[in-house]
């Protein structure tokens, strides 16, 4: 009887709870060598600040938007600086796997859910302080955006949705790489994709040739989504092409890393 009792599989309940609280041990991990990392740490929360700020006050005066180019620009360094964070996953995957760290975990039954979503959770914990210091500085040099608090929870989940899409994205950049300082290479894609987009100056501005990509690459509808959210303009159907690109790239981030992972310990 009693070697039975030992062999029976553990209750369901039991099994989930373990691994929720796998989980939220690598959420707390991740958020913790994020904290100690002092010299990525400054870089994802600094570097978006002194952007906006070069543009407003550099490029700001030579750039007609038909608005305050401080009010134009915010939306767009919000989005730059959700990719600076996503950027980070890769490195920090890339990093584990390169220590042993994951075989470990993998030894204590860790799946790998818990282990690449910890690494994006920290990603979107590096993000929201980003984010609020972007948005406290912008405010302090004239950014006033309305005050609708359901415009605000609708582009605070945009940018959520797509931070998710990156990350997902980036874990599976961390899981191809060999070594830290190639994933870093991520982020030269990530900081790309908003120049050629309506972040920084309208699309109109540019090239003819470049109007076709500006408009139809996926940062652009994020932007334009979270631009008239904030400013309380009509949203037209930005927010629908930003969520199906969104979604798009997380199911295709999340399938990868589902790929890749096991390939990558084999």
């Amino acid at each position: 009887m009693s070697e039975l009792l030992t062999a029976a599989p553990a209750p369901r309940t039991l099994r989930h709870r373990s691994a929720a609280t796998s989980a939220l041990v690598m959420v707390a991990r991740c958020v913790r060598l994020s904290r100690r990392n002092v010299d990525a740490l400054f870089v994802s929360l600094l570097l978006p600040v002194l952007l906006m700020l070069v543009f407003v006050y550099l490029f700001g005066g030579a750039i007609d938007t038909g608005t305050r180019y401080v009010t134009y620009v915010v939306p767009g360094v919000l989005v730059l600086c959700a990719g600076f964070g996503a950027a980070g996953t890769a490195v920090s995957v890339t990093t584990d796997l390169t220590t042993g760290v994951v075989d470990r975990f993998r030894s204590l039954d860790v799946s790998p859910v818990a282990i690449l979503g910890g690494h994006v959770a920290a990603s979107v914990v590096r993000n929201g302080v980003a984010t609020v210091l972007v948005l406290t500085v912008a405010a302090v040099i004239g950014f006033r955006p309305a005050l609708d608090p359901l415009r605000w929870l609708a582009a605070a989940g945009v940018l959520l949705l797509f931070l998710l899409a990156v990350s997902w994205l980036a874990a599976a950049a961390g899981l191809l790489a060999r070594t830290p300082e190639a994933a870093g290479g991520f982020s030269f894609l990530v900081m790309f994709l908003p120049y050629p987009s309506s972040a920084f100056v309208p699309v109109e501005t540019m090239p003819t040739w470049l109007h076709g990509f500006a408009e139809n690459q996926p940062v652009t509808p994020v932007i334009e989504s979270m631009r008239a959210l904030l400013l309380g303009t009509p949203t037209g159907s930005a927010p629908g092409y930003a969520a199906a690109w969104c979604l798009g790239l997380l199911a295709l981030g999340v399938a990868l890393t589902a790929a890749l992972f096991p390939r990558r310990l084999a």
